[in-house]
């Protein structure tokens, strides 16, 4: 229902275009000028619903649909009769927020409005909004991605924020967090200096290597750090696929002799009448697939048939062994939870394999170079458009 009630609003504000939810983000560049706004809450009826906008605008749309015509004061709710812009017709009365940049999500001026949650107001309000000049629909993830240019997120926060609105178990959710809270970006900063410290040993050895004052010994600290970081690099790319599973949940196949259980194990698991259970052998013939959710651990069980070749606190053992495979995700180190990551890390470790192997300072130097980038675009991007766009096509219009 909002998918339509969205269409009608971008095609009376900018002409027909396709309503991509998670298609891609197709963002605009930020700082082009343009005020975006969009639902941000989720779709269907309910008692609120949240509209925002973001950009230099955002403050002339909310006195231009609320009255009185002042400006809240910032950050604090105020209640308001909203009405439209043209004909001054109410819509509804409203909780709206006025967030002047850069002190808000997408370090531009943002407002909010919590209106009523039925379609006919939700529409309404995003039809008045499509009617302020200088005003037009968000594309999807396009509030994130300011946030993103502003300096607001990292890339590895941002990707922690899309897992977080994604998460379906409480594992999910805690890693999605962690994430998110900037653990895995501070971890990468950490690196990164250690890599700039070492760069810099080498380039004072190059440009005063013949020096009297030069330090002592300056080529063997960098070579220690270098060391130092090689077994961090590869104590978390062993790891990689662990944060993987975790955010993508494992894919489970239940297999044995006939009549050994493994429907009533899947049944057990995931709590419904997944798989019809018979004394007569060879009651499963298909692959039956089911997602569950053990102790927060997302897998997707598949019930097979019998390959005829136990029973017990089955639940409790596999919970135990679920704990013991993907970690506690709240404690220990940030899991790696894409395979960019694993990719960056890999490039950054083959980076100082050469940096080692290098007969060469000027070549050693140029290594540390290319393994610095390849951290500094895991954690702040420097990469392709094509490349973001995929990171940030996994967000709805209103984040």
């Amino acid at each position: 229902m909002w998918r339509g009630l969205w269409t009608l609003v971008a095609r009376a504000a900018r002409g027909p275009r396709r309503p991509c939810a998670r298609q891609g983000s197709g963002a605009r560049a930020p700082g082009s000028g343009a005020t975006i706004f969009a639902l941000s809450s989720g779709q269907g009826r309910c008692g609120i619903a949240v509209i925002r906008t973001s950009g230099p605008a955002s403050g002339h749309a909310l006195r231009s649909l609320t009255a009185p015509r002042e400006l809240p004061r910032a950050r604090s709710a105020s209640l308001r009769l909203l009405t439209d812009p043209r004909s001054g017709e109410p819509l509804d009365r409203a909780l709206v927020l006025w967030f002047p940049g850069p002190h808000s999500f997408t370090g531009e001026d943002c407002a909010e409005f919590h209106v009523h949650g039925g379609p006919a107001v939700v529409s309404g309000v995003l039809q008045a909004l499509g009617r302020v000049p200088g005003l037009r629909p968000a594309e999807a993830g396009e509030f994130t991605r300011r946030a993103f240019a502003h300096g607001k997120l990292s890339l590895t926060e941002v990707e922690g924020l899309a897992d977080l609105i994604h998460a379906e178990t409480e594992a999910q959710r805690r890693q999605a967090l962690r994430q998110l809270d900037g653990e895995l970006g501070q971890l990468c900063s950490g690196w990164a200096e250690t890599l700039t410290k070492a760069l810099a040993h080498v380039e004072a050895y190059i440009d005063f290597g013949e020096d009297d004052n030069l330090e002592e010994g300056i080529l063997e600290q960098a070579d220690s750090q270098v060391r130092e970081l090689e077994v961090a690099l590869d104590t978390h790319l062993r790891d990689a696929r662990r944060g993987q599973r975790l955010r993508s949940g494992a894919h489970v196949v239940v297999t044995g002799p006939p009549n050994a259980g493994k429907s009533s194990l899947v049944n057990l698991l995931s709590r419904k009448p997944v798989s019809i259970v018979s004394p007569e052998p060879g009651t499963t013939r298909d692959v039956l697939e089911t997602p569950v959710d053990l102790a927060g651990f997302p897998a997707l069980l598949s019930d097979t048939a019998g390959l005829r070749e136990g029973q017990g606190p089955v639940e409790q053992e596999g919970v135990r062994r679920a704990r013991e495979r993907c970690g506690d995700p709240s404690t220990g180190p940030p899991l790696l939870t894409r395979a960019r990551h694993q990719h960056h890390l890999q490039a950054c470790l083959d980076a100082l394999g050469h940096y080692r192997r290098a007969t060469d300072v000027a070549l050693a130097a140029e290594a540390l170079r290319v393994a610095r980038g390849h951290l500094a675009r895991l954690h702040g991007g420097g990469g392709t458009e094509e490349i973001l766009d995929i990171i940030f096509r996994d967000f709805c219009v209103g984040k």
